[in-house]
């Protein structure tokens, strides 16, 4: 039996300019795992990730290198209670 999680992830460093959230979209996808990417005002990139938990772990472990382009400073994650996302978006 498989459990679902939710987390909450901010990601800083150079990781804007550099396919970060396309990237992302695309680990997202393969792992099978729903939520939303997104640039924020302040240079980090900020990201839910919601499924299975191993597929989530694995997400945020990804997140410590991100796309090729990008130099990952620091990853902090929250989790949070699964609200039942059925996709994976990149947001502005």
């Amino acid at each position: 039996m498989s459990s679902n999680t939710r987390a909450h992830v901010f990601v800083s460093g150079t990781v804007q300019g550099v396919y970060f959230r396309a990237t992302t979209r695309e680990q997202a996808n393969e792992h099978g795992v729903d939520g939303w990417v997104q640039n924020l005002d302040d240079g980090r990139v900020e990201a839910i990730f919601e499924g299975e938990t191993d597929a989530v772990e694995e997400m945020i472990e990804w997140c410590h290198t991100g796309s090729p382009g990008a130099t990952v400073d620091s990853v902090t994650v929250d989790y949070e209670s699964p609200e039942g996302l059925s996709d994976f978006r990149v947001r502005r």
